[in-house]
């Protein structure tokens, strides 16, 4: 991996040679949460953010995305095959795209979900956790690949990390942007991690968490969860990793349909619902323990589906701790 330094000077003309990629989406802050926009000025840009409601994800992996709309009985496919930047994405959200690359990739790969990963042109940024991040634990607080470019904050300007072709495109036309790193450069990178690795104060112990849940299964700790969460859903759609959706058929006007596909969340009763009338979910109890096995447990030897970005937590009306409720399982088998 090359490494680079950006001057802080630089920095600002650095961000508009990237408006030849693409439209440049980054993290803006609206009172007192983020979110991913379009940002075509430096200036508008909170890059010292902890997270975004909605993770990254929304760029590949729309809310709704509509895929296909009939006209007088004749169906058109919808395509947005814009090249587009995701300036400033956290390490854990890296992470969070590449458990999706392994579904929507996977042979036959989804087409849409395909198009916008190859369209994008990926900048990540460190971070400092705050209360609710525990990515340290799942190994996701390093990305080491899965982005273009990643920017380290210096006393003086930015190291940058380069990840792909594509980024090393973007730093040899600009070279005059950019310098060689120095051995400072790199003690001062070294002190920011360090620093950053002592200020996690949440971690979840993955020792046998697989075996746990086998255990666990019945646990009343399920029990008393389920019954203080809402049901909303609020945690699926803000997941980074959670990817179900379902497909309806909109009627927009006599002879006008729009097909998209939407979110959809575990936590609706209709999730597990099949023909014939059978639930397999039926109960907010299955629906509640149905998530922690998902992210936890279904496939350990593919690893986590949790990347410990800590949104589920930060956005639960119930305030319902992810870690908190494993460790409670986990508490009730000792």
């Amino acid at each position: 991996m090359r490494y680079v330094k950006l001057p802080a000077e630089n920095f600002s003309t650095f961000f508009e040679t990237l408006k030849q990629l693409g439209k440049i989406y980054g993290p803006v802050k609206h009172n007192s949460t983020y979110t991913f926009i379009q940002v075509d000025n430096v200036k508008e840009l909170s890059l010292d953010y902890t997270r975004t409601i909605l993770p990254p994800k929304k760029f590949f992996v729309k809310p709704r995305d509509e895929l296909f709309k009939l006209k007088r009985e004749k169906w058109e496919e919808v395509k947005d095959g814009e090249s587009f930047v995701l300036f400033g994405v956290h390490s854990c959200d890296i992470h969070g795209l590449k458990i999706l690359d392994k579904v929507y990739l996977r042979d036959p790969p989804d087409p849409y979900y395909k198009s916008r990963r190859e369209n994008a042109f990926i900048v990540g940024i460190s971070c400092m956790p705050d209360e609710y991040c525990f990515c340290k634990s799942l190994g996701t607080d390093f990305a080491m690949d899965g982005f273009d470019l990643f920017l380290h904050k210096l006393p003086d300007g930015w190291l940058v990390r380069v990840g792909s072709v594509k980024g090393h495109e973007v730093v040899w036309e600009n070279q005059e942007l950019f310098e060689e790193v120095t051995e400072e450069d790199l003690r001062h990178f070294k002190e920011f991690e360090e620093k950053r690795a002592k200020a996690f104060k949440r971690s979840l112990n993955k020792e046998g968490l697989a075996d746990i849940l086998d255990l666990a299964f019945n646990s009343q700790v399920w029990k008393k969860y389920a019954e203080k969460c809402l049901g909303c859903g609020n945690c699926t759609l803000v997941c980074p990793t959670c990817r179900c959706y379902e497909v309806c058929d909109n009627w927009i006007r006599a002879y006008e349909v729009v097909r998209e596909r939407r979110y959809d969340s575990c936590f609706m009763p209709t999730h597990g619902l099949v023909a014939g009338g059978h639930n397999f979910r039926p109960t907010r109890l299955d629906r509640f323990r149905h998530r922690y096995y998902c992210k936890s447990y279904f496939d350990p030897s593919a690893g986590f589906n949790c990347v410990g970005c800590g949104r589920c937590d930060e956005f639960c009306p119930a305030k319902i701790e992810h870690v908190r409720v494993l460790e409670e399982v986990r508490e009730e088998l000792l």
